[in-house]
């Protein structure tokens, strides 16, 4: 059995010096994590409006749109976009690839994630909304999504949370966000288990700073349950 080579497991001084080119692309790391996920919330919002419509022509085609973004792999979705359309002449940019498959994707979740919270908020509220007179829209702005933006702030944070890590996925399409920084940089210096290591690291730290943000989320909107 081959000895285990400690030393070489982490080597700090390249970490440190590749650190500023690994950061360079934490920008499309988080522009593809949190544009996908106002685009992504936006699409899931009507997408659950649609499932729980008693119009089948808006809850089959819902319910199809869900099931096939959850049952297929993203990695297949971002290559369809970047090397598969241009075959039929829809060309898209690297990003534009990105933004679109993670949008598209994230939507599936989150409108089975938002399905779920308004679902949970009690029917005695919609019946006390209508007899204030209120419009359906009305309600659900004043009394139902209050109560379950609470409920849904969690699993939706989990979603944001992914799509970060999921983000690393970009590279394979050539965008220039931090894995594929670190993946050209281990390359370079035949060190990828450091690189590797640096920008789990990385991951992690920004990952935590979006833990803090949704307690503070759930704090504040902890007054509504």
């Amino acid at each position: 059995m081959n000895e285990i080579e400690w030393g070489l497991l982490f080597d700090p001084k390249l970490a440190l010096d590749s650190l500023p080119y690994v950061l360079s692309g934490i920008g499309y790391t988080l522009l593809i994590a949190l544009l996908s996920m106002v685009i992504g919330l936006i699409i899931g919002f009507f997408l659950a409006l649609a499932r729980t419509s008693s119009f089948a022509l808006l809850q089959w085609p819902a319910r199809l749109y869900i099931s096939f973004m959850r049952g297929v792999p993203i990695l297949v979705i971002l290559f369809l976009l970047y090397f598969g359309f241009p075959v039929i002449g829809i060309e898209f940019s690297a990003t534009q690839a990105a933004l679109i498959g993670f949008s598209l994707n994230s939507a599936a979740y989150m409108a089975e994630i938002l399905r779920a919270s308004l679902s949970s908020v009690d029917l005695g509220q919609w019946e006390s909304s209508k007899s204030l007179g209120l419009t359906y829209w009305q309600s659900m702005k004043r009394i139902i999504l209050p109560q379950s933006v609470r409920i849904a702030i969690p699993p939706l944070s989990n979603v944001l949370m992914d799509l970060i890590k999921a983000s690393s996925l970009a590279a394979m399409i050539t965008v220039p966000e931090m894995f594929q920084k670190a993946r050209t940089v281990g390359a370079r210096e035949f060190d990828l288990l450091t690189l590797l290591i640096l920008v789990a690291l990385i991951y992690w730290a920004v990952c935590s700073i979006m833990t803090v943000l949704q307690n503070y989320l759930e704090k504040r909107f902890a007054r509504f349950l």
